[in-house]
């Protein structure tokens, strides 16, 4: 004979299914959540701008997420997934597809490589096959470690060049540089800590400022007013400078965090275009975060931004388009 099931604990078996039912769905939505209204604030206090970073792989995530709910038939969690979907999406489209500008009819192009090899990266042939199937005009590379002394391998389709002086760090030595198919003429360091390499360079649309800059990681991985302090010195250089400037680099920050803004708005820099992402390499493109930033002035259009082939390194490198600004 059965023993039946009392009506009180029936009752609270079910009360416990539907309270497991309702807080799995809320402990998948909360993260993503909260990176979206972080990324949608514009808050620049830290633990906000490190939630702001990561927009793009939130919203991977979050659409694979609803997917499995509709498989699931759970529409109300994939209604809920979607809801959340949104919100990243606004919050992403700034980074991911700012204005290009619009591009003076007839005028040339110039083609840039920009890189952050790693410094721990010992990979030439990787390297020299990257830049030789981007067939870029301009190559700025930065964290040049252990294959700075090569060089000449790296850049032999490239006549002009200049580079920094070795600079310690934990990983190692790094330089950076900028080599070209033009004549170039280096702009002059400031001693203001803020690791960079410039050139004006003789191009076809005329004199043409390139920089390649890396700015430190975000707190708590180091001080908290260091990005701050280079993004300030940063605009000190761009105030010095006349004529179409390019800003290329690792900035550790998308362009639409705390960082990417104070670089627009002290600048009056415009980032390209930042999708697919590029760091780390290991994830997919589309779900990795976009800290290797191209800026340009707004006499500058963007014809193109794509990521170029692998080259050894933890990030990806971005292949840009640009052109003369139409008036």
């Amino acid at each position: 004979m059965t023993t039946p099931v009392q009506p009180q604990t029936q009752g609270w078996r079910a009360r416990a299914r539907r309270w497991v039912v309702a807080v799995i769905p809320l402990s998948l939505f909360g993260a993503p959540l909260a990176v979206g209204l972080a990324g949608l604030s514009g808050v620049g206090h830290r633990w906000i701008d490190i939630l702001a970073q990561f927009t793009a792989p939130a919203l991977v995530a979050t659409a694979l997420l609803a997917s499995g709910f509709l498989i699931l038939r759970r529409r109300r969690w994939a209604l809920a997934a979607s809801v959340v979907l949104a919100l990243l999406l606004v919050a992403v489209w700034p980074q991911w597809f700012p204005a290009r500008g619009t591009a003076e009819a007839g005028a040339p192009l110039v083609r840039l490589y920009s890189a952050n090899l790693w410094a721990r990266n010992t990979d030439v042939d990787a390297i020299t096959a990257s830049i030789r199937a981007a067939d870029a005009d301009i190559v700025v590379l930065i964290e040049l470690g252990g294959v700075a002394s090569k060089l000449d391998k790296l850049l032999a389709t490239y006549p002009h060049w200049v580079a920094t002086g070795r600079m310690d760090r934990p990983t190692g030595p790094v330089r950076s540089v900028i080599a070209s198919r033009y004549p170039l003429v280096a702009i002059r360091d400031r001693p203001d800590g803020l690791h960079v390499v410039g050139a004006t360079v003789r191009s076809p649309l005329g004199p043409l400022n390139v920089m390649g800059v890396h700015l430190t990681r975000p707190w708590p991985f180091q001080e908290q007013w260091g990005q701050i302090e280079q993004a300030t010195a940063l605009a000190a250089i761009r105030e010095d400078l006349t004529g179409p400037v390019v800003v290329v680099g690792d900035f550790n920050s998308v362009s639409s965090a705390r960082i990417g803004r104070q670089v627009q708005r002290d600048t009056g820099l415009i980032p390209a275009p930042g999708f697919p992402g590029t760091w780390p390499s290991a994830l997919p493109s589309a779900a990795a975060v976009t800290i290797d930033q191209v800026y340009r002035s707004p006499d500058l259009a963007v014809i193109s931004r794509k990521l170029g082939r692998p080259n050894g390194s933890d990030h990806r490198p971005v292949v840009t388009e640009i052109t003369r600004a139409a008036d």
